[in-house]
């Protein structure tokens, strides 16, 4: 399977916005990225709303029914005022006294039963009554008995159940989302594991993805009575929550019903729903913090005290410290500032550094270039990170010159393995002096390096035209305009971290395959995803390679539409194949689909899109005929 590139930046961002939204690293230098917290409901300020609903839940999977109404009572009031959510509350806490108690004693549990069970249950839901007589069944039948009627009454499970349930009406009344990472990877890895399903593929990331998002979800919140009679929702609203997060088509109005309406606010409802392996995500995130540079590698362990983020109300062990914990404060004592800094460093659009700058600079280049000198075989691990991490910090402030000097006394080969680094740091030098007016300097740097690496690569042919022209630019703008150094720097990080046995986070890997799969699944589907901005995915995509030397590339001719407008969508074999989408999701010839078309087979038929799309090809686009055609 391929992979997609990443947009490093912007993966920075997010993982800091995690970071700093579950509170693992201080949140002392404002947001990494201000459309982060546009959104009141995907702001980090939701901590403690997150840790509320991970105390309730950790009380409800324990048993401890009255822990979790103190609660409710203290920080959820509303909970205990809706009496279908007060009912399934009564009836597990039942169960516990029954579970408590021995035979001869079921007193507490027969005055529970009078006092507040049999009251709420006449007034919670029309089949509250029926479900409260038949508890009562757990009277008779023991919980060890895996053939009693009551069997999964008296299941522990069923503590896991009401447990997923309170936490997603929570989430969705305190706007207690998850970040905007942990969203974007459940909904990218969901979508990778149907794509790989659907194409019979095996994913080169399933070592991961299979321990990472777990196959059970919480219960749906359950939409408020008063809603049942709520307005019709828009079909395409409808269809795009169904297929986004696999669920029914009743399913997805029941979520639009509980969302009153609001699309987005559904999706995130949903996303939520799915399960992360925190302890694991921690680890990720961690691995890509140490690589990046946003946390120094020393610092403590998540094998230690933490056991798993608190706040990732998806999947806990039960055998987590106590409920006491002290969250309050960051996981990782880090050196976030100084990343927070090298973050806005690698923008690459001040050129003109200050003297503290310069000297900072200056001063890490000598460090790197020292511990250079001893040769890759005598570095240890933490030396080849600081190297790497000091090459990069050059590389994004545009110190060419050094960037060479430290490579070349490591490894004096690598250039030879690695020419279009060269190429790249060559222009670098070569916009700087042009900045700096020395015309007659920078062609000496084109004639003597950016000329012969031309002439032995075709592809960089074009991108040293495209160098030569900021010769007509004004000085000062030719290193800003020329090339984003951000970009030229991560390449430089991977490129020699991996000649130092520094491998690319797994969380990259993940990425790199979850994103390619999100664009093949779209193009199967012939539409935009109408949810890949609130999650930051185009960003993600966005090209971040060099400008000037990125090479010619063929693109894409994906008929894309617009869920929200009527328009069309063309089915052809060609243009699918031209796309890298396979061939035999289209007809033969072009087929005009009308979207109210593909809709109503969708709708009827309860089919995914591509597959709705496909009848219509063989139907000349009639979806009436393809209804007729399938329940003849």
């Amino acid at each position: 399977m391929d992979s997609s590139p990443v947009n490093w930046e912007a993966l920075d961002a997010l993982i800091i916005d995690f970071a700093k939204s579950e509170n693992l690293i201080e949140d002392s230098s404002p947001p990494s990225s201000p459309s982060l917290s546009s959104s009141p409901s995907l702001s980090s300020s939701s901590y403690h709303s997150r840790l509320i609903i991970r105390q309730i839940r950790r009380s409800l999977e324990a048993g401890d029914v009255d822990a979790a109404i103190d609660l409710f009572r203290a920080h959820a009031p509303f909970v205990l005022e809706d009496h279908r959510l007060l009912f399934r509350l009564q009836k597990q806490k039942f169960i516990e006294l029954l579970r408590e108690g021995t035979t001869e004693d079921r007193g507490p549990a027969i005055d529970y039963l009078r006092t507040f069970l049999a009251p709420c249950a006449l007034n919670a839901y029309p089949e509250a009554y029926e479900e409260f007589k038949h508890v009562l069944l757990a009277f008779i039948y023991d919980k060890d008995d895996q053939t009693s009627p009551v069997a999964n009454e008296w299941a522990e499970k069923r503590r896991y159940e009401i447990a997923g349930l309170m936490s997603s009406v929570l989430r969705a009344h305190l706007h207690a989302y998850n970040p905007i990472f942990s969203m974007t990877l459940r909904y990218l890895i969901s979508i990778h594991k149907g794509f790989c399903f659907r194409q019979g593929i095996l994913s080169p990331i399933s070592d991961l993805t299979e321990r990472l998002l777990l196959e059970e979800r919480d219960p749906p919140a359950i939409p408020q009575e008063s809603l049942y009679e709520a307005q019709p929702f828009d079909e395409v609203d409808i269809q795009a929550l169904a297929h986004a997060v696999e669920l029914t088509r009743q399913g997805a109005i029941d979520s639009l019903r509980f969302a009153k309406g609001d699309l987005f606010q559904a999706f995130q409802n949903e996303i939520c729903r799915m399960r992360l392996d925190a302890a694991m995500l921690d680890e990720l995130v961690r691995e890509y913090c140490i690589y990046r540079g946003i946390v120094e590698s020393g610092v403590q362990t998540l094998s230690e005290p933490l056991k798993g983020n608190p706040l990732e109300s998806g999947c806990y062990s039960t055998q987590d410290s106590s409920l006491d914990v002290d969250y309050s404060s960051a996981k990782w004592s880090n050196s976030e500032t100084s990343a927070t800094t090298d973050m806005s460093s690698m923008r690459g659009t001040d050129v003109e550094l200050s003297k503290q700058e310069v000297s900072t600079a200056m001063q890490v280049a000598s460090a790197t270039i020292s511990k250079a000198q001893q040769g890759v075989e005598n570095i240890n691990g933490e030396e080849k990170y600081e190297i790497v991490l000091g090459m990069k910090e050059l590389a994004s402030r545009g110190m060419a010159a050094e960037v060479l000097e430290e490579i070349n006394a490591l490894d004096p080969n690598f250039f030879a393995q690695n020419p279009v680094l060269l190429f790249q740091l060559k222009q670098v030098e070569f916009l700087k002096l042009v900045g700096l007016g020395d015309h007659s300097g920078a062609l000496k740097v084109a004639c003597s390096h950016l000329g012969p690496l031309a002439a032995s690569d075709p592809n960089l042919l074009k991108p040293l035209k495209e160098t030569l022209l900021s010769l007509l630019r004004p000085n000062e703008d030719a290193l800003v305009t020329g090339l984003p150094l951000h970009a030229l720097a991560t390449s430089l990080q991977v490129a020699f971290g991996k000649r130092l046995g520094i491998e690319e986070p797994q969380l990259v890997r993940i990425m790199k395959a979850t994103l390619y799969t999100h664009t093949e699944w779209f193009k199967l589907q012939m539409c935009k995803d109408r949810f890949e901005s609130l999650l930051r995915i185009d960003s993600l995509k966005e090209n971040s390679t060099p400008v000037l030397t990125s090479l010619a590339s063929s693109k894409s001719n994906t008929e894309s539409c617009n869920l929200g407008s009527s328009q069309v969508t063309i089915s052809s074999t060609t243009r699918l194949s031209d796309d890298g989408g396979s061939p035999n999701q289209a007809s033969s010839r072009d087929v005009i689909c009308d979207e109210n078309a593909i809709l109503k087979v969708m709708e009827f038929l309860a089919l995914p899109r591509a597959d709705a799309i496909h009848l219509l090809a063989q139907y000349n686009g009639n979806a009436e005929t393809v209804i007729q055609q399938i329940f003849a």
